[in-house]
């Protein structure tokens, strides 16, 4: 089935977005090329206000896919990033695509056990790592083989050494960027791998239906699914941004890349659609309103997408400040509920419609969207993009599909559902269909004009500040400890949008609760994001009749009593 002209969300869109996309006959490598060609001397990057032009971009990826080759890195080898916002991620990311090989992308704040269990799944031996994570990567156990890791110290990329980076005083300063500038032991510097000139042009490219990159995602089984991403995938979602942001422009766009890039939502964002716009990729290594309107001054932003809070934070700031966000004409959000004040709010101060998008990683990741025009409907995700098709199926009964308006599992197909996921058939199985329908696992109802609302999430992920959290991941950790006898994790809605992770645990006979010490506990092992923000012990967790612990019976029992 096409999204053609005769699907009822189509006369919704934006006057001029096609129904249907030209679908990529080249790979992601190609685009960038094209796109070097093209911009030349125009900015591609800015860092703390040094700015890189796509010619610099396009040989410090030539010179880093050259350094790849000679550490022994081969089309079809996995490549671990494990970086913040920054040129080196975007040097990096097309370095081991320009070999032929497949992006690994990590959260640099993960831990050494977070890290373990992904880099078992896909094997990667090559690992280019922010040198505040190599550590982590350092304190893995020997059977985790790792040939080489890249370290990357941020502060080269600087365009000096400043107080508001370091926070150090001045009298430190110098004293002290030796120290900081020091490779992290054992590792490669990052200026190493460019010093060995450029690939040859004639070493193979990929082509459109290679793998391009593996992207976690956390399922109901609590241990994270490699997504796997083909070049056509990646692609396919960068033309489906640029056909909904009518009237963006070449060279004159300003993305601010707020969100990670190691997310789905920042690759594609900032590394494909930004870089086939051949706008300037504003990069920040974190969130920080000062830090964006700081940069506000010099390059007003275009393109600005978020999640609610980010949003929220970003508008308070400006309105304190007077500091103008008229420029600010493109701006998306997701991972979460958009409330309707935060809509306010944004519009209040931007100069342009604030709209909801969703999407998942199976999806490179975007699927539905709110049009940039007065047919956008707050507190949906829209409807579906070009060339992309959804139905919703019965809960009960998955032969049929629902009448508008009655509830089901949002179903999607299109150019930039995934490939399945990395090592693991029963789960793909389970994921797609055998006639290539994506199965989201979000509980929605649409209305007669295609726009969809998300009534539940079947998969029980837990998202706070637009990211997963697996509740089996957070219980497995809490079990860990010797009070523990179980434990149960689940989200409690916010009033600005997003949940806060929270934890339900039956302790063992004779222990008592000791929340700070539990939280402790939990942040040796997980991420800042995941830690339950409050543990409650209960004297016996709900059970089904085989012994699962009944989530939903866990929310409706601790929730009214926080």
């Amino acid at each position: 089935m096409e999204n053609t002209d005769q699907q009822p969300w189509v006369k919704n869109y934006q006057p001029g977005v096609p129904a249907e996309i030209e679908l990529p006959t080249e790979s992601l490598v190609a685009m960038l090329e094209r796109s070097v060609a093209e911009a030349g001397s125009a900015p591609a990057l800015e860092f703390f206000g040094r700015r890189t032009s796509y010619t610099e971009l396009g040989e410090q990826i030539d010179r880093a896919a050259e350094g790849l080759r000679r550490l022994g890195v081969r089309a079809g080898d996995r490549v671990a990033l494990i970086l913040p916002n920054c040129p080196q991620h975007v040097i990096a990311f097309y370095a081991v695509l320009r070999v032929g090989a497949v992006v690994v992308e990590h959260n640099p704040l993960y831990t050494s056990r977070e890290l373990r269990h992904q880099f078992e799944d896909h094997q990667a031996r090559v690992v280019i790592t922010w040198d505040k994570a190599a550590a982590a990567v350092r304190d893995f156990p020997s059977d985790v083989e790792i040939d080489h890791v890249v370290s990357v110290n941020l502060l080269e990329a600087f365009p000096a050494v400043k107080r508001l980076a370091l926070n150090l005083p001045v009298k430190k300063l110098r004293a002290s960027r030796a120290a900081l500038t020091a490779p992290a032991p054992g590792t490669i510097p990052w200026k190493e791998l460019l010093s060995h000139g450029r690939i040859a042009p004639e070493h193979p490219r990929p082509s459109v239906d290679d793998l391009a990159a593996i992207q976690y995602t956390s399922g109901t089984t609590g241990r994270p699914k490699g997504a796997m991403l083909s070049h056509f995938n990646l692609y396919s979602n960068a033309l489906q941004g640029e056909a909904w942001m009518q009237g963006a422009e070449y060279r004159k766009e300003v993305f601010y890349a707020i969100l990670p890039m190691f997310h789905a939502f920042g690759m594609t964002l900032y590394l494909t659609y930004g870089i086939r716009k051949q706008g300037l990729l504003v990069l920040f290594p974190k969130f920080d309103p000062d830090l964006v309107l700081d940069a506000m001054k010099k390059s007003p932003a275009t393109v600005y997408c978020a999640v609610p809070p980010i949003y929220e934070r970003t508008a308070m700031a400006a309105k304190e400040k007077g500091i103008s966000l008229r420029t600010c004409k493109y701006c998306i959000s997701g991972a979460m509920n958009l409330p309707d004040h935060v809509v306010e709010l944004w519009e209040s101060v931007s100069g342009g419609l604030l709209v909801e998008g969703y999407g998942m990683t199976e999806s490179s990741p975007v699927a539905l969207g709110n049009p940039f025009h007065p047919t956008r409907r707050n507190g949906t995700i829209g409807v579906p993009f070009p060339s992309t098709t959804m139905k919703v199926l019965d809960l009960h009964d998955p032969t049929l599909e629902v009448a508008p308006g009655q509830p089901g599992e949002l179903l999607l197909k299109g150019p930039q559902v995934f490939q399945g996921y990395w090592n693991n058939p029963e789960e793909t199985a389970k994921t797609l269909t055998a006639d290539g329908w994506l199965r989201t696992g979000d509980v929605v109802t649409v209305d007669q004009d295609g726009f969809t609302t998300i009534v539940d999430r079947a998969k029980e992920l837990i998202i706070t500040g637009g990211f997963n959290v697996s509740p089996t991941e957070v219980e497995t950790v809490l079990r860990l400890h010797p009070d523990v006898k179980d434990a149960a994790a689940v989200g409690k809605p916010l009033e600005r949008g997003g949940e806060m992770v929270i934890a339900a645990v039956e302790l063992e006979p004779g222990a008592t609760l000791d929340e700070d010490a539990l939280r402790g506990h939990c942040r040796e092992h997980l991420a800042g994001y995941k830690v339950p923000k409050r543990i409650v012990a209960i004297p016996d967790l709900p059970r089904s009749m085989l012994g699962k612990i009944l989530r939903k019976q866990v929310r409706e029992q601790v929730l009214p009593t926080l």
